[in-house]
């Protein structure tokens, strides 16, 4: 285990520390004298607007895509679960785990370029054969965060389909014969079997799909131009790299990432707590 620990201490560990350390410094990496403010960068974080858009607006995005992220994922992997054959199940995994290893960038620029366009895209040109009118997706306020939602769905439900797939095929199927001889219909195996005998898979899921979201940013930076409309898709990880990168303010960037960070452990735990499974079969 020697190595995965060097391995998180260099990679893990040290950058944690090292970014707490110049959230409490006005650091500017061109600037050849760097001084130590105290906490005036999470002050700062009280009265800034951008900062309090970009946190909802995170918390909007993460909630709503992990949610249907979920509902979407154990409803294909049910229905996959159905097939006998498994060349059957082994296609439709590969299907739905195909968006998962193409680039993020890629299929965002796909997106942004064919798919969303007001004109030219295809959402509007099957809207208006069917005799609606065209949305402008990534220009309008109301609607830019929902084509963000959308496209996170389709990137990245993939790969809890594969791990709610792998979690019923681990189900013994005595369980499901069984049931079938008490004349149990799909319903009730599903909410008496398949669904609490998924409390692992569940705990798990939740957990690496909330830290997951919580950080997402490809998506942001290339769907949306200058962060939507009215900031309306702001996130605190595109925030994040703006105030870093762009304004190389870094010791206020390294503040809001503390935030984050404090943020994600915090819902971790929680949801950890919460999902607590204790059982053996």
């Amino acid at each position: 285990m020697v190595p995965s620990f060097i391995h998180m201490l260099i990679f893990i560990v040290i950058p944690i520390i090292i970014g707490l350390v110049i959230s409490f410094y006005d650091y500017n990496p061109l600037s050849s004298t760097n001084s130590f403010i105290g906490f005036q960068n999470y002050v700062r974080l009280l009265s800034d607007e951008d900062f309090k858009v970009a946190f909802l607006n995170t918390f909007q995005f993460t909630f709503v895509t992990v949610a249907l992220n979920i509902i979407l994922a154990l409803f294909f992997a049910t229905i996959i679960s159905q097939f006998h054959s498994n060349t059957t199940r082994s296609f439709f995994r590969m299907v739905f785990f195909l968006p998962c290893i193409a680039p993020m960038v890629a299929t965002a620029i796909v997106f942004n370029r064919s798919i969303y366009p007001t004109t030219t895209g295809l959402l509007n040109m099957i809207r208006n054969a069917i005799g609606l009118s065209s949305v402008n997706w990534l220009g309008d306020p109301s609607k830019a965060m929902i084509a963000v939602i959308a496209y996170t769905i389709w990137v990245d439900v993939g790969y809890n389909t594969i791990l709610f797939s792998a979690g019923i095929d681990g189900i013994p199927a005595q369980l499901y014969e069984a049931a079938e001889l008490d004349g149990a219909s799909e319903w009730k195996k599903f909410t008496k079997i398949t669904f609490p005998l998924l409390g692992r898979t569940f705990q798990f899921v939740i957990v690496q799909t909330l830290i997951s979201h919580f950080q997402m940013f490809a998506q942001f930076a290339v769907l949306l131009y200058k962060d939507g409309p009215n900031n309306s898709g702001l996130v605190l990880s595109r925030y994040i790299y703006k105030m870093a990168f762009e304004y190389k303010d870094m010791g206020y960037a390294s503040a809001v990432s503390m935030v984050l960070f404090i943020v994600i452990l915090i819902i971790s735990v929680i949801e950890q707590k919460m999902t607590k499974v204790d059982w053996e079969y």
